[in-house]
This record gives C-alpha cells, structure tokens and sequence, in this order.
C-alpha cells in the first residue's frame, strides 16, 4: 500500500452525499456531486478563509537533476508525466464529480486553488470540512455509489463484483443496482493515457520497462492489472518509473472496496539503492521473528522484493491529494505478493522536504530537549523504509475462512494494514539493530524520530486513514508508558525499554486481529483509540499557534522539469 505505502494509516467514515444515478446500464455513467443534501454551515468562502487554509501546506518543488538523460529519454519522462495527468481527471470524477461546475461555483482564485489541492470542496486536513457555501459533507461512498444506497440494499444485491476493485454502483432506468465496470466508465481518459503509455514504452532504451509500459497500458482498457503488476517486479534496471491505476482504496470509506486513480512518475537515485539493495533479503527471517502465535506468521513473504530509492517528479489524483505520500509499497494484489513479494520505494526528495520544513519544528516545540538531538534524517527514512517493507510481513489471508485480510475488515482494513506496517517497520528497525545491519548504537534516534511522526500524522485529521492509525498507535503507547509527558514543559520523551515492549504488544494485537479477520475487534480498537484527546489538541494547537505546516504542496508539472510537452 502507498501511503501506500505512506507510512501511517486508518480509514474513517465520515457523512456523505451524492447524486441520485439512474443511468442506464448500458450508457457510461457520469457522476456528478448532490447538493439536495441538507447543508452544513460551511466557513467562509472568501480568499482570506481559503489563504488562512493553504497556509497549512509549505510549497516544494518537486524536480531532479535530468542532466545525464538523452533528449529521447527526456520525451519519454515528458509524456509519462502527461499521462499521469490524466489520472487527475479520472480521480476528479471519483472523489467529487464535474470539476468545471464545482470551479464555477467558487469566486475567486484562491479558493479554487485549494479546490485543486483537495480535488474537492472538502478540506482534507480539516476533517473534511466544506469551504464552498451550499457544500454538504464529503460523501462516504465518493461517487463509488448511489447517494441513496443503503450498506442493507448492498448487501442484498446479487451482483457478483459489486466489491470489485474496479467497478462502480449504479442504477439502471428501473431503478436497480447495476455495477458498471472502470474501463467503461472512464473509457475516453484511460484510452488516452494508454496511448501516452504505449508512445513513451516506444522510446524507453530499457526493454523489461518498455514491456511494462505497454503491459500497464493493455490493463488500463482491461481492468485485469494483475500481468502488468508482476511485469513491473521483474524489473530492476529502469532508471525511471511510472506507478498509474487505480490502487489504493482510501476514498471509499464506506467499504474500502473501491479503489482510486493516482499516478507517481519517478527518477532513480541509483546510489542509495544499490545501499538499499541487502535488507530485502531479510524479510523471511523477520516474518519467522514476529512477535505473535507461529500461525498468524505462518505465510511465507515472496522473496524478489526489492529496496530503492527515487526523486519524486509528478504525483497525481489519490497520490495528490491531502498529505503527501513518502514512500510506496506495491503492488496491493495479494497473489502477487505471496509469489513476487513487493517494491518498496523511498521518495526521498518529498522525505527530506517533510522532515526539513515540518519533522524538525515539531520536535523543537513537542520533544523533550534532551532528546531532539536524536530526531535526524537518516531515522526518518530508515522508519518509513522498514515501513514499506513491513506491508510484506504477517498474513494476507484469514484463519478463519472470512477471505482476504482486507475483505473481511471491510473499511477498517486499510487501517489496520497502515497501522501493522507502522509498527512492524519499528520492529524490523530495532531487529536488524540487534543483528548487526544497522547501527544499535543510533537506535534511540529511531524510536524518538518515531514518536515525532506520529505528533506529525496526527495533524492530517480525522478523516486521514494515517492519523488515525497514529492515534491507536500514540494511545497505546501512551497507556504503556512508552513515552510521558512533562506537564511544565508540555514536551514528550520516550522510555526506550516500555516503547520495545509496547511495540511488541502492539504488533502481535494487530496482526492477531488480522488473522481471526474479526471486524468487530477492529472497530472497537479504532473506536476506543483512535481520538485525540484534550491535551494533545492542545499541544496540536500549538503547532498550529507557532505556524508549522501540516504538510506539503508541489509545484511540478513540465515546466518545473524543464522538459517540453510532447
């Protein structure tokens, strides 16, 4: 997973609404956002609100040095980069509807300009709340599915993919849930992109990313994504690379079946990964390790995964919006996961932005003096690396015959997911420590750097799967001393010893839970632990008090990079 492989996740169900659709089932349906919904008192709309709201995000310029790339290989990037841009279109549909009537409803430029940054009317660092007057609550569902659907109606309807990944409910002229797959859906914009695909995989000097290309293209008109994602684990050599589909499933939060449009396009940083390279070999000692019952470990990770590390230079749709994604664990698909294992990408660039402009005051306002000397770059990256290869460890499948993991958790299963791998990535950290692979000498730099993230996540809002992820994870921690608090000072410090035993605790719960696939002991964990209480909002205010920014924006696109369109 993204953020996928982010490092840090939980899905909440916030309240929605949506157009009716009685689109036929033969015509491709349009979704468009429902205003009918009784209205929220939304803030004000004016630029001032809007300047106050973008005040959350530091600007970064997302960019590489392109300077040992040929002209050939810089038309190939150039129209990469063009057809993640359509997956901004796509994912526009998904998550509000028709852009140009939402833009022609605002204004003033300011505030459509955050528009762009939330694909939406909705602050996604603020709880979801609308800043566009007559704008009602972020639909639950997107516009995955009727505005009118009942979970009940769902459940009834005999529709054999209506939790497929790529399909959307709708209605037809009677009236009756239908599913409507993506690539008829969005057929004009994928075979759009496919195209740029196929024109860039002509021009790639790499033939195993060439065959990618045109493999990813074929799945984007097919939905059968499956080939194209064992085709981009073979690959080992490409210096540049595209992720571009619909992957992650944080939109829905009605069910998380549904997956969303986003794409990255990414420069390889040939020497950190080749550093990188030797802790993948690992993964199936660790998994033997867990702290948990030998039978919720009992699956075997695949063994071609792999480390590297790039320069982000596009992000698009799902990746785009809200906080920024740091690392990326792909593929999702379970299969290919037990047979190939996974990539686990380090966007190093975005990394270093995040810790310089936000990791960094956090700690100088919320760690304890002492300590902050132990918040450094080299721990971010190693917790958010050992993150992503944490999404490779514990178990896909139940032990008790519900399915897949994220099945039978329903929308607590992205969660769960983003909050093991959270706490498994510390686990591997303190692991190879212990092994001698990393320096045990430094590994307080971890666990320190560790609690600032979390003090980081938190900030991104109730309806970010990351923050409440973090929340679970800060509480418990909190309950077994893993860190206190001095009331003077208002500053955090972390009891090394009590965090290597909560951390323990902790992974085997969830993987526990994951295992039995018990629903109920997932939402309960979630409901109980997943708040921020009054003294951390109001440290959290403090934050806001000292002007800190909750995340990052970029400035990107050709013109950043220097390249022409193509």
């Amino acid at each position: 997973m993204r953020r996928h492989l982010l490092a840090l996740s939980l899905l909440a169900a916030l309240a929605g609404c949506s157009s009716h659709d009685n689109t036929p089932a033969a015509q491709t349906p349009t979704p468009t956002p429902a205003t009918s919904a009784p209205a929220v008192a939304p803030p004000s709309t004016d630029a001032e609100n809007a300047a106050q709201r973008m005040a959350n995000y530091a600007p970064v310029k997302l960019t590489a040095d392109l300077s040992t790339f040929d002209d050939k290989q810089k038309q190939m990037i150039a129209l990469l980069v063009e057809a993640a841009g359509v997956t901004n279109d796509i994912y526009w549909q998904q998550s509000w509807g028709d852009k140009a009537a939402l833009m022609a409803r605002i204004p003033d430029d300011t505030t459509r300009r955050f528009a762009e940054i939330n694909y939406g009317p909705w602050d996604r660092l603020d709880n979801d709340q609308p800043f566009v007057a007559g704008v009602g609550p972020r639909p639950v569902g997107a516009q995955f599915y009727p505005a009118d659907m009942t979970k009940d109606e769902f459940d009834k309807a005999d529709l054999k993919d209506k939790t497929g990944l790529y399909t959307l409910l709708r209605r037809d002229a009677q009236g009756k849930l239908v599913t409507v797959p993506y690539r008829d859906a969005y057929k004009a914009d994928l075979e759009r992109a496919a195209d740029l695909l196929r024109k860039a995989a002509a021009l790639s000097a790499d033939k195993e990313f060439a065959g990618y290309l045109k493999q990813r293209a074929d799945a984007l008109l097919s939905d059968d994504y499956r080939p194209s994602d064992f085709a981009w684990m073979s690959m080992k050599n490409n210096p540049v690379d595209i992720v571009i589909g619909p992957i992650e499933t944080y939109e829905d939060q009605l069910y998380g079946y549904k997956a969303s449009y986003e794409s990255y396009v990414l420069v390889k940083d040939q020497a950190w990964s080749a550093k990188l390279a030797r802790f993948a070999k690992y993964l199936p000692e660790l998994q033997r390790e867990l702290p948990v019952d030998d039978k919720y470990k009992a699956e075997k990770p695949g063994s071609d995964a792999d480390l590297n590390a790039y320069f982000a230079v596009y992000y698009a749709g799902d990746a785009n919006v809200g906080a920024k994604t740091i690392a990326i664990n792909l593929p999702n698909d379970e299969e290919v996961q037990l047979k190939k294992g996974t990539r686990r990408l380090q966007l190093e660039n975005v990394m270093q932005a995040k810790f310089d402009k936000i990791m960094l005051p956090i700690a100088k306002e919320l760690i304890a003096s002492d300590q902050q000397s132990h918040l450094t770059f080299d721990a971010f990256f190693e917790n958010t690396m050992f993150h992503e290869v944490a999404h490779g460890l514990g178990i896909k499948n139940t032990l008790t015959d519900k399915g897949m993991v994220r099945t039978a958790l329903k929308d607590q299963a992205s969660s769960f997911e983003e909050g093991k791998a959270d706490i498994l990535g510390l686990y591997m950290v303190t692991k190879l420590a212990e092994k001698g692979e990393l320096d045990k000498a430094k590994l307080m730099d971890n666990y320190v750097t560790f609690l600032a993230g979390i003090l980081r996540s938190v900030r991104f809002g109730a309806s970010d799967a990351h923050a409440k992820a973090n929340m679970v994870r800060f509480n418990f921690f909190q309950q077994q001393g893993a860190f206190t608090r001095d009331a003077a000072s208002g500053r955090y410090r972390v009891d090394f010893d009590k965090m290597t035993a909560a951390m323990n605790a902790l992974s085997a719960k969830l993987l526990t839970i994951q295992g039995d696939g018990d629903y109920d002991a997932a939402k309960k964990l979630t409901d109980t632990m997943g708040n921020v209480d009054a003294t951390l909002a109001g440290d959290l205010k403090r934050l806001d008090q000292a002007k800190i920014p909750v995340d990052i924006t970029f400035e990107q696109g050709l013109d950043v990079l220097g390249l022409q369109k193509p």
